[in-house]
């Protein structure tokens, strides 16, 4: 006997009524680092967002390299302009997404751990759900990247966007 091709269970379901805001995300956030992807993972959170009514808030967080310290001053001045610069590229592309989507964005420029300033942002603008893209960096399938963190964290409903 052949197995049906979908299956019911429970009582029949029934369209309920959509009650404004309380529908859906209304925060969404999205980690954005220039990346392939993440800005797949942006423009995922944003047509999500835009669909939703929901609010977009972009996160780009430069984290410092692991030997910043030992860098010497003109090494370090070019360093920060170009993450000064990356930072000036993304702001644009949001502020032109919000206008060609009519979509509320706010872009956050922050510095540290890219893990610990998305939990913290995403707890500050009370995010409703976090987008990152998933990483392309070979040791990371290793050690772990900064989306699987935050799923592991359990604090928020995760995409990672491939």
């Amino acid at each position: 006997m052949d197995a049906p091709e979908r299956e019911r269970y429970g009582p029949q379901a029934r369209p309920l009524p959509f009650e404004r805001g309380t529908d859906g995300p209304r925060v969404v956030l999205v980690g954005v680092d220039g990346s392939r992807t993440s800005m797949r993972a942006a423009a995922y959170a944003a047509g999500l967002a835009r669909r939703q009514g929901a609010g977009l808030v972009a996160v780009f967080v430069s984290s410092p390299a692991p030997y910043s310290g030992i860098m010497s001053g003109v090494v370090a001045g070019a360093v920060q302009r170009t993450h000064d610069e990356l930072a000036d590229e993304l702001r644009q592309e949001c502020r032109r997404g919000a206008e060609e989507l009519d979509l509320p964005v706010t872009f956050l420029c922050r510095r540290g751990d890219a893990y610990t300033e998305l939990g913290r942002a995403a707890d500050e603008h009370r995010a409703d759900l976090v987008v990152v893209g998933s990483s392309e960096q070979a040791g990371h399938r290793l050690v772990g990247s900064v989306a699987t963190r935050l799923v592991r964290a359990g604090r928020w409903p995760v995409v990672v966007v491939p």
